[in-house]
């Protein structure tokens, strides 16, 4: 019979995604042998995650809280050299990333955190769709050329989300535009390549 505190690390690291009951346990015992700053120095990161990190009310990435002057915009959202003209849509965070790392985008982005996915119980409503058509309707209503990049992975859950989002905005007569298939069938963007994601920028094609 293991120690409750034991047992109850292990059943917390068992709840993270891709780590099983043995796993769990390694990472448990791990920790147990290890110098007790290392429990520490973790404890503090996870404390200081929730109280210092928050979304960013107009794109949903992932951006500290209290950024000055920011009215709780992240970076991008802010930098007055972005291109707010044109919005990338993105599964998640770290496709962004991937993507800012290409060194080839210079506009500004949408994360949706998540993809379509009925087998997983994910439907339109539990991600960022809404507000993502509802920004468009806005900058869309102050005139000027407008284009939207669907990024999201190419995957069957990805392809479908990119259709369903095209479905949604054709009918506001703006520039839908998908990225190339630099990226292979399956993959996701943020375990590309900076060069194979900017020849999927590059080649981006109108999606109609």
């Amino acid at each position: 019979m293991l120690p409750k505190s034991l047992q109850k690390l292990i059943d917390a690291f068992a709840k993270l995604p891709g780590v099983g009951k043995k796993t769990a346990q390694r990472y448990a015992y791990f920790l147990l042998r290890s110098h007790r700053s290392l429990s520490r120095d973790i404890g503090e990161s996870l404390l200081h995650l929730q109280e210092n990190i928050a979304l960013c009310r107009e794109c949903y990435m992932i951006s500290e809280a209290a950024l000055p002057g920011s009215a709780s915009l992240c970076s991008i959202c802010i930098n007055p050299r972005r291109d707010q003209s044109t919005v990338c849509v993105v599964e998640h965070v770290f496709d962004a990333e991937a993507i800012e790392r290409s060194g080839e985008y210079r506009g500004v982005y949408h994360v949706l955190h998540g993809r379509i996915a009925p087998l997983d119980n994910v439907t339109p409503d539990d991600l960022k769709i809404k507000e993502l058509l509802m920004r468009i309707k806005r900058i869309n209503g102050k005139g000027g050329a407008l284009e939207i990049i669907l990024a999201t992975n190419p995957s069957s859950e990805g392809e479908t989300t990119a259709f369903y989002i095209q479905k949604l905005l054709k009918p506001l007569g703006i520039k839908l535009t998908r990225i190339a298939t630099g990226i292979p069938v399956g993959a996701d963007l943020e375990y590309a390549d900076e060069l194979t994601l900017a020849r999927a920028l590059k080649g981006r094609q109108n999606y109609e």
